[in-house]
């Protein structure tokens, strides 16, 4: 029998429904009898206590809230009733002993991944097509229409046909609108193509860290090779593109194509060379092929959107346990989204190895959220209308179950947005909660695979690296089974353990890694870019 109430910690004196409950209904949980006060929702919180104006609420062990007005035991938690609340950090506290998972079945673990020179290996092998400012964007479509049609590659989507069977008044089944694989060029190059809105026009800085971000992308080892295309008297010139690609890897040892539009003379003779040297380097690139290769040379971004309330515990906590193996065999997990780890900041200063690294997260954390109240907003502002509807009232409470896909390894780096990830073990890495900012970033960092935990649903990818959707819930997989591949909502209906599915996701990952299996994202040809821009455009 399933059951109806969930503390995720001993000491939470707030409850989670695990189903829709009746205001009137009495729930047995823990021994004892508890009245519902109010119709709540699946995901939704009620009061485990009695709450007067001012107590602290507290949920995974860490405040998130504390009480506008007195709330009854049973009652329903909303965000009229609660205000967002969390612990000051000031220092490293303690120092947190780790008790690492079982390893016996994993350290031993291949995938079949694209060795590079530099020692890493990608789970992709794709040449990159990019612009150092958008002035080259249009330039970046034009060469894609042309690569996309005469290579064949991807997909091809049949609304075309169906579009023209409605201008033609024709009879059309919808169920016949799938896609249709065609004849490809080449069996083991995947050619990408990114745009983007900066390079200039902003403060110098958004141009340097673009630079770094592009070059992290350059670095990444899914990536064989990349045609880059400048303007030529933008921020972001081709010198300040070459100096991060030289401090990122001073070896770099991958063919990277560079044209500068203002001393190339016609448009079209300037396209003409670029598609036969990139051509070449694509052809070249193809040989290249997969070799076995330990797991411990995966970079796993950790990612979250479109949260729910189930998402807390069963798909973070799941990508948790996956974080923590990988730690304990040597590989990169990679935590990200800074806002959303507000209020659990006491518990990550305190596994972080180095204090330099426990300094530098408080400072980033700080000045983060000083810039956002700077505009008038703040860290307490960053649960969506979808979240709250779906039982995430406040950040703390967002951030506490977010935080659960770090697993509890030691945090062996903290990184600011364009640094790259070189230590194995956890790293930290500041970008924003926001999906697709965070994905880019996580990836120019190194991930060579990202891990989407979602309660809600989202179609976000990445052009160079695969990013797999886990539904924090059953419901979610079967309604939206085009863009979930592994659902952990068993955890919720008591079918499955956080480690059984923990070990499930991960299995997942390895048949990804290893090009048996494509993810949801790639075949929607879901290629999401969004450089994360800090300030003001000039």
């Amino acid at each position: 029998m399933q059951k109806k109430l969930i503390k995720v910690q001993a000491e939470d004196n707030v409850a989670i429904a695990l189903v829709d409950l009746k205001e009137g209904d009495r729930v047995e949980y823990e021994g004892e009898e508890i009245l519902i006060l109010s119709d709540t929702k699946a995901k939704h919180k009620i009061a485990y206590i009695d709450f007067h104006v001012n107590d602290l609420i507290y949920m995974y062990g860490v405040l998130v809230g504390k009480a506008m007005f007195s709330i009854k035991r049973g009652d329903l938690l909303t965000t009229e009733n609660v205000k967002h609340q969390s612990d000051l950090v000031e220092g490293k506290t303690n120092t947190i002993l780790w008790n690492a998972p079982n390893i016996t079945n994993w350290k031993d673990r291949t995938f079949m991944g694209y060795h590079r020179s530099d020692g890493q290996v990608g789970t992709k092998n794709v040449w990159l097509f990019f612009p150092l400012v958008f002035c080259e964007n249009r330039n970046i479509e034009i060469l894609k229409d042309v690569f996309e049609k005469e290579l064949s590659l991807g997909k091809q989507r049949n609304q075309r046909q169906l579009l023209r069977n409605l201008i033609e008044e024709k009879d059309t089944d919808f169920s016949d609108v799938v896609d249709v694989d065609k004849n490809r060029t080449f069996d083991n190059i995947d050619v990408k193509f990114i745009t983007h809105q900066g390079g200039c026009g902003g403060i110098r800085q958004d141009a340097q860290v673009l630079a770094k971000l592009l070059a992290g992308y350059v670095k990444n080892p899914n990536v064989a090779g990349a045609t880059v295309l400048s303007l030529g008297c933008q921020n972001l010139e081709i010198n300040l593109f070459k100096e991060a690609l030289n401090t990122i890897d001073p070896l770099l040892n991958k063919p990277v194509l560079i044209y500068e539009q203002q001393q190339m003379g016609s448009h079209d003779d300037m396209l003409n060379i670029i598609i036969k040297e990139s051509f070449a380097g694509i052809k070249k690139a193809n040989t290249i092929e997969r070799k076995p290769a330990s797991i411990s040379n995966l970079k796993l971004g950790l990612e979250c959107g479109g949260s729910d309330g189930f998402s807390g515990i069963s798909a973070n906590p799941a990508l948790g346990y996956v974080s923590d193996i990988l730690a304990a065999v040597g590989g990169s997990p990679i935590l990200s989204e800074f806002p959303e780890l507000c209020g659990v900041e006491q518990e990550l200063v305190n596994r972080c190895v180095n204090m330099s690294d426990a300094e530098r997260f408080i400072d980033l954390m700080r000045d983060y959220e000083k810039s956002a109240i700077a505009v008038g907003s703040g860290f307490d502002m960053n649960p969506s209308p979808g979240n709250i509807k779906d039982g995430l009232i406040t950040d703390a409470m967002k951030s506490a179950g977010a935080a659960k896909k770090g697993g509890t390894s030691p945090i062996q780096a903290v990184l600011d947005y364009g640094e790259y990830v070189t230590k194995p073990g956890l790293n930290l890495l500041c970008t924003p909660g926001n999906d697709v900012e965070s994905t880019t970033g996580m990836v120019g960092s190194g991930a060579t695979v990202v891990v989407f935990t979602t309660g809600l649903g989202t179609p976000t990818g990445n052009p160079i690296a695969p990013v797999l959707k886990v539904s924090s819930n059953t419901i979610l997989k079967e309604r939206m089974q085009d863009i979930i591949d592994i659902d952990s909502g068993g955890i919720i209906k008591g079918e499955k353990t956080i480690q059984e599915m923990g070990e499930e996701i991960l299995e997942y990952i390895i048949q990804v890694a290893s090009g048996k299996v494509e993810a949801k994202a790639d075949i929607l040809g879901q290629d999401d870019f969004i450089p994360w821009k800090r300030g003001v455009s000039l």
